[in-house]
């Protein structure tokens, strides 16, 4: 499996392409969430490889980026994952690129957006707002996600029923089995430290009042995907984010929750394709 050095930490990463003779095409990079990894992305992936080529990779913590046994206080700061980007764009000689990112990952990629807007044509932030600080809801949060973390048995992977009712509050619509137990077992080998450290920071005093003025900040043409009925990040925070910027055009599709681009696919990629140019002129 390919590995390259970022910041101390061995990112896993991998090139989905569909080989067209003369022809150079764009580069997309895909940001996971939380507890996840770049798997997830590999569909989507796919069907956008005639016109893309597309960069997968697994943040510092998560799926198959270990991280080592000692790491920095500010390591899972969303801030230090945008810097990750930058380091890993940079190792790949890689100078411009699309950026799709997904619900935490799209934190990240937000702040990304606004260092370094000179090395992004467009932005897609799948699964992403802006939170209302609330210290009871926030707290009752972080211990509660602190059991979750710390109880995550492998065996759970071995139970016929576990891989769907772990997703079940992601979903509106179910996903195939194969995809539900990837998810799973995504979660098992996420790294306790990160895990925990980046649920505290995502969903925070300090996010809240910093998320705003990020997407405020953004100058990148970007399209905010929301999902219906998303449980996770309501649809109602991304509409929100997308109002502070001229920028950033929202999206709502119909009948899905935490992952669209799964859900509805067919519907998903049209809207991508659509303001990422492909084929047509594409303004925002």
């Amino acid at each position: 499996m390919p590995y390259i050095q970022v910041r101390g930490v061995a990112h896993y990463y991998e090139w989905i392409k569909e080989s067209q003779p003369f022809k150079e095409k764009p580069i997309i990079v895909f940001v996971h969430g939380w507890g996840g990894s770049a798997r997830y992305w590999e569909s989507t992936a796919q069907a956008l490889s005639d016109e893309f080529d597309c960069l997968l990779y697994d943040m510092r913590g998560f799926g198959r980026s270990r991280l080592p046994q000692i790491t920095g206080d500010s390591a899972y700061e969303m801030e230090d994952y945008a810097d990750d980007l930058a380091v890993l764009l940079d190792a790949l000689a890689l100078n411009r690129v699309y950026i799709k990112a997904h619900s935490m990952g799209a934190s990240a990629a937000t702040i990304f957006l606004n260092r370094y807007p000179e090395r992004v044509e467009r932005a897609i932030l799948t699964c992403s707002g802006i939170f209302k600080y609330d210290e009871k809801a926030f707290g009752a949060f972080h211990k509660f996600g602190s059991y979750v973390v710390k109880f995550r048995p492998h065996w759970l992977l071995h139970i016929p029923f576990a891989p769907a009712l772990f997703m079940a509050r992601f979903l509106h619509r179910p996903l195939p089995l194969s995809v539900s137990k990837a998810f799973l077992e995504d979660f098992l080998i996420a790294d306790y430290e990160a895990a925990l450290g980046t649920m505290v920071r995502v969903v925070s005093k300090y996010a809240a009042e910093v998320m705003p003025q990020e997407f405020a900040r953004l100058s990148v043409p970007t399209l905010l995907v929301a999902g219906e009925k998303d449980r996770i990040i309501p649809a109602d925070l991304g509409r929100n984010a997308a109002q502070l910027s001229k920028n950033v055009k929202y999206l709502e599709i119909p009948q899905t929750a935490h992952f669209p681009m799964l859900e509805a696919p067919e519907v998903y990629l049209s809207q991508v394709r659509e303001f990422l140019g492909v084929g047509v002129a594409a303004e925002i």
